[in-house]
């Protein structure tokens, strides 16, 4: 391993949670795992690469939807244990759901409401 990578705690799963940031807006579009071999590929591509638990298996953000993530910056977090990706969101979609954002509901007196847009249905995104 690397002497980069060394550096990074990894959880008992051999993951860290990885935050994808919009650049230009410091949006915050997403959080998800990533291995080793994600952060690797994810360095040497420009593209966001993540591990899908639910899969047991590599997840190149965009391989179905066409919504890439092109990385302009990793860091690393003060603790070693989060890392921050600054991407460029692809198609402007970087939920599931088809909105901008995975953060697209407010607790309002006691209850979660969407408060974005679906700018496109999932079942047109994902075949």
């Amino acid at each position: 391993m690397s002497n980069w990578l060394k550096e990074i705690k990894w959880n008992e799963q051999g993951l860290v949670p990885a935050i994808a940031q919009e650049a230009g807006t410091g949006i915050n579009l997403m959080v998800a795992w990533m291995n080793e071999e994600a952060l690797r590929e994810t360095v040497a591509s420009g593209f966001a690469v993540y591990f899908s638990r639910s899969r047991q298996r590599l997840w190149r953000k965009g391989e179905e939807s066409g919504h890439q993530q092109h990385v302009k910056e990793v860091r690393l977090d003060c603790d070693a244990d989060v890392i921050l990706l600054t991407v460029e969101q692809q198609g402007g979609i970087a939920c599931h759901t088809g909105r901008h954002s995975c953060f697209y509901r407010v607790y309002n007196e006691g209850e979660w409401q969407a408060v974005d847009a679906v700018l496109k249905d999932p079942s047109d995104i994902y075949t």
